[in-house]
């Protein structure tokens, strides 16, 4: 019996180290976050891939400026052949030779002279589709980039309303405690007893919604960031807002130079012309010099050695004089398709930026304001407190007091966290957000 206590001691023993290690919390400053994103994001990753694919289509265009070089052999059993030599000498000869295998060699070589320049234009119109994918790459990392700093930043704020809400809760508890002996002793009504004891209440439901948000954030936040199942980050206020924020952008003009979604449409708009021109090409003959090399063995008839072979081929299609009209009309669509989607882009950008700059000041602007409230309903407060000590306030005063105090509390805190957040926006509407962020391997 006693081994079996023991047993059963030392799994709670095992079960409590675990559970607390469960709850144990990881801090992450935001650049290991944004840098784990990264590095382990699906939409990075398909994004790199992306980028790998249109390198090689460029490398596959590249190719073909290069010579075509062939070499084929071939071995033949023939059974039964039947001869007929023409020749007189062979005619006049008393038997005719055994044929009964033939081998052929041979090396081809064709080097491209003139396509219409469809070479050159192909190589080009990769060579931007290339560049724009990379700079696609490069705005997906900002997109997820800005998408683990909402999540931080969210996280952040949680954290820290759960922390002032904890705070506030003690004292509700202290008071609700204080009443109740009052009440016990007929100085005070039940009914104010009650409203504390309310208020109590409706702190825990606010503490369990904030929990709520805080698991749903923490979640989202380590799937994008690929940690393990369970991990509970904890968001330190020096690893999220203990830094300066210098240069702040004022104009659209930076986001005209750096976002790369814009580039990205601007080097697609350049492929697209390099396409007309190669569509165009079509038109035109292909021109190739050729050259070979050709051994030939026919057993008992004849041996050819060293039959060397050069000259000009010439190629061209007679149907693209009247199908290739078609495919230049598709290409040039395609090329106002995307000098439309550009303009439409431009547009969106300056919105956008404009945006994010009054969103940031407006943020700032806050934060001054929730300053002044903090000091407002701290003063308030003590004054409420102060007149109901001495009977002059009733509870419903004190305790609209005390909700006052804390909510400009909260407001005061997530307005910080807030700007930051509007800051990193803005940058990334004006793409100058990879730029902040330390690249590390982690």
């Amino acid at each position: 019996m006693k081994k079996i206590n023991r047993f059963l001691l030392f799994g709670l023993y095992v079960l409590g180290i675990n559970s607390i290690d469960a709850q144990e919390r990881k801090s992450l400053t935001l650049d290991e976050a944004v840098n784990l994103a990264w590095g382990k994001s699906n939409e990075v990753g398909l994004a790199n891939a992306k980028v790998n694919s249109k390198k090689y289509e460029l490398e596959s265009a590249k190719n073909n400026q290069y010579p075509d070089l062939r070499i084929s052999g071939q071995y033949q059993r023939l059974a039964n052949a039947s001869i007929n030599l023409k020749s007189s000498q062979n005619s006049n000869s008393g038997s005719l030779p055994v044929v009964d295998q033939l081998m052929i060699g041979q090396i081809n070589v064709s080097v491209p002279v003139f396509a219409g320049f469809r070479i050159q234009n192909s190589v080009q119109m990769h060579e931007n589709l290339y560049e724009a994918e990379t700079a696609s790459a490069t705005h997906t990392k900002e997109e997820v980039a800005m998408k683990v700093i909402n999540l931080y930043a969210s996280l952040f704020k949680a954290q820290k309303t759960i922390s002032l809400l904890k705070e506030n809760q003690k004292r509700a508890e202290q008071r609700a405690f204080d009443f109740s002996e009052l009440e016990k002793n007929e100085i005070i009504a039940r009914n104010d007893l009650l409203k504390a004891q309310l208020q109590v209440s409706k702190i825990k439901l606010s503490i369990d919604e904030a929990v709520n948000d805080e698991n749903i954030i923490n979640f989202q936040l380590i799937t994008l960031l690929k940690l393990p199942v369970g991990t509970q980050l904890e968001i330190r206020e020096g690893d999220f807002a203990n830094f300066k924020m210098d240069n702040v952008p004022t104009s659209e003009q930076p986001a005209l130079e750096n976002r790369k979604d814009l580039q990205a449409v601007q080097l697609q708009g350049k492929a697209s012309k390099a396409n007309i021109k190669l569509t165009k090409g079509g038109y035109y003959p292909s021109i190739n010099v050729i050259g070979g090399y050709v051994a030939l063995d026919l057993k008992n008839v004849v041996t050819v050695q060293n039959a060397m072979n050069f000259g000009l081929g010439l190629s061209y299609d007679l149907s693209t004089i009247f199908k290739n009209g078609t495919a230049v009309k598709l290409a040039e669509s395609k090329a106002t398709e995307i000098q439309n989607s550009e303009a439409m882009l431009t547009d969106y950008i300056k919105i956008e930026v404009q945006k994010a700059i009054e969103e940031y000041h407006l943020a700032i602007q806050q934060n001054e304001v929730y300053g002044q409230a903090v000091a407002q309903s701290s003063e308030n407060y003590r004054i409420i407190k102060d007149k109901y000590d001495n009977g002059l306030a009733d509870t419903n005063d004190l305790l609209e007091a005390d909700v006052e105090q804390l909510s400009a509390n909260i407001n005061k805190t997530l307005a910080k966290a807030n700007i930051i957040q509007k800051y990193y926006a803005l940058l990334n509407a004006t793409g100058q957000l990879t730029r902040t962020f330390t690249i590390s391997k982690l």
